[in-house]
């Protein structure tokens, strides 16, 4: 009782930062209450002080959060005031009521100015916001809010009784029901909103839910779900997930950054929404992109939620369907160019730098050809920038080729590679392709280039179209005579791996498909362009008009397919695979930059996890089952190639790196309340 009087009046000393009606309101509420204990000799009420003595008296641990003071008005009503004092240095000796692991598993060898060191750790708080201690509120706060498995001693410490049905279910049982719900769904939009509702709702069982049934789920998350998703994001549109920052904004966008509620951010994925998926344009609707992603750096990479910020640069669409929808949620303009788009983004990336620090990885998504590549180069030497379209594409890409090769027999530089599409995605896989190539035989890039042909719009890429291409084109300009159609293409260079990236569906026809069968007696096949309606073939399509021969991967699932009583079961070429292991190896090294051969080693850990059963079904990608285990793996190579480039700050480097990934992975598991 004496230590509850004197944090009460511990408080007095933030008097100077109230209001004069608000000092009186907590004044006569302190003194009514020290006058009720001293007559009773009995602590607070529970009807009272609920700010304080549910916050302050039951802290113990030193931290700074913003304090909820209960004030009484003239009438007798109870209001609650929020203080949104996240700087105060004197609030040290509050803490919320949620029981915090002692160990910490992240350390930095460098001075922790912005937290990145805690990125991944679960944090106790929601810095700068209002923290929640008890009934309806905690209810209501995804991040604490366990629903129905609260404990019969946390519903009386919390003041949860009456506000919950009597039974107490656990964890396991939550995630039970939940798939037994989501199964009832015929309509996968059904199925998405209702993920995002459960995540707006229970944080922890959402990615519980979603880490368990991964391979059932992947494809209601993100894609091929998602792109429906986008297309009527302005319908579907509940609540806040991410910042808007359009052109309203601009010259205000460091403030516009402070809005959002957590302060430690690792993790960025930003688009401006001009070319979602295969769908095109789809302007300020395309910010379930960035939720997705980062749906998924957690639930796939353990990257904890709150250190995930999804943004949409809006900078108006030319979507003329979207700009005469009533319920378009964006700006009603056509896009902006040039000096004022470059403006808009120079100032979003400098106020990000600012406000997060060196480290935080800008994930750039679903930008047009035109301002990705210019993007990605400008930035990518003064940001840590990783754009998943070019780069993550052609990671995970790589590695289906590398394993695939086990199948087909030889090594990289041995076969010859045919793209349809050579816009980011194109371009970026035969990049990378030609970057292992030269260093497994020691070519330069120039001459590994030459075993990439490219197939655009306008038929084959070679040198007498040298002028009017765009310079990213330009490497795979290759001697040959002019080339329209594709088929014919594919007679003429005889490659032995066809890649998809166009962006169009049904371009991979039976002719097409039989002719790589004719020079190939396994042919490769990538059809990676999603959603799955503009995916240039199905499973079923490649392995028939194959008979079966086909080593197939996509950009979308595919149902295994049966084929003369043998089942094949396609590879699913998911930039999935990649990114979340990535980005938590650029987290636990405290990478700065991000550099090719980090992609490569990305690549090489991933076609490592390919076992031979796997092989054996023609499978050229692990299951998604075993998806943490393979980030984990694939974050230690991508931090030791940090550490051995020397841009890794994060001092000394650990010993054993995939035990060190794997600590340091969010878990959803619930926590005890006190």
């Amino acid at each position: 009782p004496h230590k509850q009087i004197f944090l009460v009046f511990n408080t007095l000393s933030l008097f100077s930062l109230f209001s004069t009606k608000t000092k009186y309101s907590v004044f006569l509420l302190l003194l009514s209450q020290i006058t009720m204990f001293s007559l009773n000799g009995t602590n607070f009420p529970n009807d009272s002080l609920s700010g304080v003595s549910r916050c302050l008296i039951q802290s113990r641990k030193k931290v700074s959060f913003p304090m909820v003071v209960a004030s009484v008005s003239p009438n007798g009503d109870r209001n609650v005031s929020v203080l949104m004092e996240n700087t105060l240095k004197e609030m040290k000796e509050n803490s919320p009521v949620i029981e915090k692991d002692s160990k910490s598993t992240v350390t930095g060898g460098v001075g922790d100015v912005y937290g990145e060191d805690s990125a991944t750790e679960d944090q106790t708080i929601t810095p700068w916001n209002f923290s929640v201690a008890s009934g309806y509120s905690l209810l209501r706060n995804p991040h604490y809010n366990k629903g129905l498995a609260f404990s019969e001693k946390e519903r009386d410490s919390h003041y949860l009784r009456g506000l919950l049905p009597p039974v107490v279910f656990n964890h396991e049982l939550q995630v039970k029901k939940l798939m037994n719900n989501l199964r009832q769904y015929d309509v996968p939009l059904q199925r998405y909103m209702a993920m995002m509702d459960l995540q707006e709702r229970n944080e922890r069982l959402f990615y519980k839910l979603l880490m368990e049934n991964v391979e059932e789920l992947l494809p209601v998350v993100y894609t091929p779900t998602v792109g429906e998703a986008c297309q009527k994001y302005g319908s579907i549109f509940r609540r806040p997930q991410g910042l808007f920052i359009s052109l309203k904004e601009k010259g205000k966008i460091l403030e516009v950054l402070k809005n959002w509620p957590e302060k430690k951010i690792q993790v960025i994925v930003v688009t401006d929404g001009e070319r979602i998926l295969g769908l095109g344009d789809l302007g300020c609707q395309g910010m379930g992109i960035p939720v997705g992603k980062l749906s998924l750096y957690t639930a796939l990479g353990g990257i904890r939620p709150s250190s995930c910020l999804p943004v949409t640069i809006d900078v108006g669409t030319n979507n003329e369907k979207l700009l005469k929808d009533e319920f378009y949620i964006g700006l009603r303009q056509r896009r902006a160019r040039g000096q004022e788009y470059a403006e808009l983004l120079d100032e979003f990336m400098s106020a990000v730098k600012q406000t997060y620090g060196e480290k935080v990885l800008i994930q750039f998504e679903d930008f047009a050809n035109h301002n990705a590549f210019d993007l990605l180069a400008k930035y990518g030497t003064s940001h840590l920038v990783f754009n998943d379209d070019i780069q993550g594409t052609a990671s995970v890409v790589l590695a289906g080729i590398m394993a695939a090769l086990n199948l087909v027999g030889g090594n990289l530089a041995q076969h010859k590679f045919l793209f349809l599409g050579a816009g980011e995605a194109g371009t970026g896989i035969a990049e990378l392709i030609a970057l292992e190539m030269s260093k497994q035989t020691g070519a330069p890039l120039e001459e590994t280039r030459k075993r990439t042909w490219m197939v655009d719009s306008k038929g084959l890429i070679v040198r007498s179209r040298m002028e009017s291409l765009q310079h990213f084109k330009r490497p795979w300009a290759h001697d040959h005579k002019p080339v329209k159609e594709l088929v014919n293409a594919v007679k003429l260079i005889k490659p032995t791996v066809l890649i998809g990236s166009s962006g169009t569906g049904k371009t991979f026809t039976k002719e097409v498909v039989q002719a790589m069968a004719t020079f190939n007696k396994k042919p490769v096949i990538f059809a990676l362009s999603n959603p799955t309606s503009q995916s240039e073939c199905t499973a079923e399509e490649a392995y028939t008009w194959s008979e079966g021969r086909a080593i197939f991967a996509s950009g979308s699932p595919f149902a295994p397919v049966e084929y003369k009583g043998k089942v094949f079961v396609s590879g699913q070429g998911n930039n999935a695979y990649i990114f979340p292991g990535l980005g938590l190896g650029l987290i636990i090294s405290g990478a700065i930059r991000v550099h090719d051969d980090m992609l490569l080693a990305a690549s090489e850990a991933l076609a490592a996890e390919v076992s031979q059963e796997n092989l054996e079904k023609g499978l050229i990608y692990p299951p998604f089952a075993n998806i943490r285990k393979i980030s984990a793996h694939i974050a230690a190579k991508v931090a030791a190639k940090a550490y051995e480039l020397g841009l890794a700050t994060r001092l000394p480097q650990p010993e054993n790196l995939v035990t060190y990934a794997e600590s340091c992975m969010y878990s959803p598991s619930y926590r005890s309340y006190r």
